[in-house]
């Protein structure tokens, strides 16, 4: 059945329920990160319902290997930090971007702006709080002046990238194949190989999630049109093991095993193998697919796609990122309560990051209506055939 609000909904309304979404499963995955379907059912005593504490309890300043950060109690992480930049890009640039919007707008905002930063419940740099693959833009754009277009290569190759494509997706709603390529180009200068390739097909599918009438299933298609090599498969076998079920529980091991073949990480996500996060066209990131087939598994209900992601485990707080801008997108509720509680306790506006780019997509919307008909006026001159406009 297919939950009330999938596939409607305006423009305002996508935009909104993929942002908010996205941030609501960041912070209910952050504190269960790392760990096991098993362990988490054990540390909770059961599966994860909603927004919990951090793992360590009262200990997580010192507890390794979270501390410093105060993951959990609602405290969004570094993929709604780096979400809500590329938003203040987009505010910026008001216009499509590439990766020299990356290298000009994204890396001085990472590097100069004191933010609220939830986990370390200070302001502080957003530079401070990035991951190393996050700061590797820094690294590699501002002190090593290197072409935007390149600067991914190098870079261990993780969800670094896709984990904050929604607004692309956002800004090109309803054209799947304008969001892959433009996410492809913004995400060169971060990541290569099928990270940046998944960072593509998550834009294409929160894209393909705004159109009119547009199901989980349609989700999917768009992917699988667009996908290439690893992220194709793995999509693909996650996506097919995924129809079978329609709780997350009983697919939580198959889902595991189906994209386990694509997945470099291994089966110990804090001991990765030899091989982990190195450039393949044979596999691909984790976190997308899983998002992909807790979508498919849960009809498209946001909930159920959110909490199956969190309960997940190993990158979940990525995965719950993804599956939430998705369902979001689609136009499935948000918890009025999860997204209260986040939002009071990261102490930030989750709706405003969603006004602004609401605003920028429809002038960018207005400026590719006038680049397209000036496009058909001179090829109609070319050609000499009337122009349809």
């Amino acid at each position: 059945m297919t939950p009330k609000g999938v596939g409607i909904g305006s423009l305002d309304e996508r935009i909104t329920g993929a942002l908010v979404g996205a941030a609501v499963g960041d912070a209910l995955g952050g504190p269960v990160e790392g760990y096991s379907p098993d362990q988490i059912a054990e540390r909770h005593g059961g599966r994860v319902h909603g927004v919990v504490g951090p793992w360590n309890g009262d200990d997580w300043p010192t507890a390794r290997p979270i501390a410093p950060y105060h993951k959990g109690d609602g405290h969004v992480t570094d993929d709604t930090l780096m979400t809500h930049a590329l938003v203040r890009v987009y505010a910026g640039v008001r216009d499509h971007l590439d990766a020299y919007s990356v290298a000009t707008h994204l890396v001085p905002d990472l590097m100069t702006t004191p933010r609220w930063i939830p986990e370390l419940e200070a302001e502080a740099l957003p530079l401070q709080r990035i991951f190393l693959a996050e700061k590797w833009l820094v690294a590699r754009l501002h002190y090593g002046h290197v072409d935007p277009r390149e600067a991914g290569s190098g870079n261990i190759v993780n969800c670094g990238a896709a984990m904050y494509m929604a607004p692309v997706g956002l800004v090109n709603a309803a054209n799947p194949a304008g969001a892959y390529a433009e996410a492809l180009d913004v995400s060169g200068a971060h990541q290569s190989s099928y990270g940046r390739e998944a960072a593509g097909v998550f834009a294409a599918a929160v894209a393909a999630a705004c159109a009119p009438g547009a199901t989980p299933d349609s989700v999917v298609a768009a992917c699988l049109s667009l996908a290439k090599d690893g992220t194709r498969d793995a999509v693909e076998a996650v996506c097919e093991v995924a129809s079978r079920y329609t709780d997350f529980e009983s697919a939580l091991v198959p889902l595991r095993r189906a994209v386990a073949p694509y997945d470099t990480v291994g089966p110990d996500y804090r001991a990765p193998s030899l091989g982990a996060r190195r450039p393949s066209r044979l596999h691909s990131i984790e976190e997308l697919p899983v998002a992909l087939g807790m979508l498919i598994v849960s009809g498209g209900d946001f909930r159920h796609a959110v909490l199956g992601s969190v309960n997940y485990g190993r990158d979940c707080d990525s995965i719950a990122t993804m599956a939430g801008a998705v369902a979001g997108a689609l136009g499935s509720t948000v918890p009025h309560d999860w997204a209260k509680t986040v939002a009071e306790a990261s102490r930030l506006d989750l709706d405003a990051p969603a006004r602004t780019l609401t605003e920028v997509t429809r002038e960018i919307f207005g400026r590719d209506v006038e680049r397209r008909r000036t496009h058909e006026a001179a090829y109609a001159t070319l050609t000499g055939t009337p122009c349809s406009g």
